[in-house]
Parts: C-alpha cells; sequence; structure tokens
C-alpha cells in the first residue's frame, strides 16, 4: 500500500493514471445502451444560454460528464485533496473545467469563481456530499450558491445494469462495460435572494430528496435496490456558508 502511494504521487503516474481513468468512462459508455430520463430541462437551459447549478451525488460521478451536453462549458468544483485533483484531472479530459476548493480551504476564492462563473453565463457542478461525507446528505453550500447567484439547482444521478459498488464512505458506483444504463435528472429547485434560514434549510432538504429520489429511481430502473443515505450526524452544526465538508 506505502508503495501504491509514493507512485500516485509521482506526477507522471498520475497523469497517466487520470488519463486511463478518462479511457475507462469512454468505454462503459461507448460499449452501453443508455437512455436519458428528463433531460428536457436541462435541454431547454442549454438551448436558452441559462446557466444553472448540476448536483450530483459523489458516489455517482464517474459516468456524469456523459450527462452533459458536449461542448457546454462547465466549471466542477473539486476539493483540493489529491483525490480531487485526480478527478479534476480525470474529467479534464472530457472537456469540463474545474472550480479548486471547499469549505475547509480555499472556500471564500472557490465561492467567488463560481458566482462570477454563474454570472458569465457558464454552469457550475457541486456534489453536495463532498469531499467527505456523510454519503448522501446535502451540506448547505450548494444552496447558499443558488441563493446568491439567483441561479436554480437542478439535481442528476446515473446508473448501471452491470455494476460494482465499492465499500468506499460514498458506495462509489463504478458502472462496467458493456451494460446498459441510465441518466435520471429531477426538477429545478429554487432558492430566493431573501431566503431566510428556514427557507435555505428547507430547498438544502429539497435538493437532498430530490437528489436520493431520482437515484432510487435510476437503480430501479437497473435492478437494484437503494443504495442507502448515511446517518445524518444531528450533532454536528452546518456551516451556512460552507461549499462542502
Amino acid at each position: 500500500m506505502g508503495m501504491v502511494k509514493t507512485l500516485t504521487r509521482a506526477e507522471g503516474v498520475r497523469r497517466f493514471l487520470c488519463w486511463l481513468a478518462a479511457q475507462y468512462i469512454r468505454l462503459v459508455h461507448v460499449t452501453g445502451r443508455w437512455q436519458v430520463v428528463g433531460g428536457e430541462l436541462p435541454q431547454s437551459f442549454w438551448d436558452d444560454g441559462r446557466p444553472f447549478i448540476l448536483a450530483f451525488w459523489h458516489g455517482r460521478i464517474l459516468m456524469m460528464p456523459y450527462c452533459w451536453r458536449r461542448r457546454q462549458p462547465i466549471n466542477m468544483l473539486i476539493s483540493q485533496h489529491r483525490d480531487g485533483q485526480i478527478i479534476a484531472r480525470t474529467v479534464s479530459h472530457f472537456g469540463i473545467s474545474t472550480i479548486v476548493g471547499s469549505s475547509s480551504k480555499g472556500g471564500v476564492a472557490a465561492l467567488r469563481a463560481m458566482l462570477q462563473s454563474l454570472k458569465g453565463g457558464t454552469c457550475v457542478g457541486i456534489t453536495p456530499d463532498g469531499p467527505r461525507g456523510p454519503r448522501m446528505r446535502a451540506s448547505d453550500g450548494i444552496v447558499q450558491v443558488a441563493r446568491m447567484s439567483g441561479c436554480p439547482i437542478i439535481p442528476c444521478t446515473f446508473s448501471a445494469r452491470r455494476r460494482k459498488l465499492l465499500g468506499s464512505w460514498d458506495r462509489f458506483s463504478v458502472a462496467l462495460p458493456f451494460s446498459s444504463g441510465v441518466f435520471v435528472w429531477g426538477t429545478s429547485i429554487e432558492v430566493p435572494s431573501g431566503a431566510s434560514s428556514t427557507d435555505l434549510q428547507a430547498a438544502r432538504d429539497a435538493v437532498e430528496a430530490s437528489l436520493n429520489a431520482i437515484t432510487e429511481e435510476a437503480d430501479r430502473r437497473m435492478g437494484h435496490p437503494p443504495v442507502e443515505p448515511a446517518p445524518r450526524p444531528e450533532a454536528s452544526p452546518r456551516s451556512p456558508g460552507g461549499l462542502g465538508r
């Protein structure tokens, strides 16, 4: 294990692994039969040039580059952790740009960059349970970005009939080649600029409920039982300005 960690710290090895991961994602997509449910909503935003905030769970990140319209710009929020940088390099092979930061590091700069991106007409993507969980529990950061930008949140997820669920905190879903899969979009969630703390909590709960509902639907369509969200740590107060955990 120590040798693996040492190797992944090497610049050339990391670059190769990210390239390899991108090729695997392409292989899964090109050998699969994929359908889209609810795609009319993001399509209308793309056609009209209206930015929105894409929300998806950390455990469903693998195939998300293919939920997105090709050549449609998006900036994805990625943590400064080494794992986050591996994700950033991998998705860059699909033309996806990244904003680096989280609530613990670079949060203010990341928030500023996301607001600037949305104001300029470019969508942003956020995993509201990342980078450390709890699994499938939304933080407040995404609704704060929506409130401050005036842009709606649109949830999305995927599932595949042939897959491997890892034992990681997020139950990371690895779709396998030569399978069928589905992308499911939820309805948009608006957060008024004058939202109270109660309104923000309701919006956060709506994001969480929508993402869990469409993830359950996607898994059901592919013949899988639902992945249960992690228990919510009620004793840990959420920071209203957090972009993640």
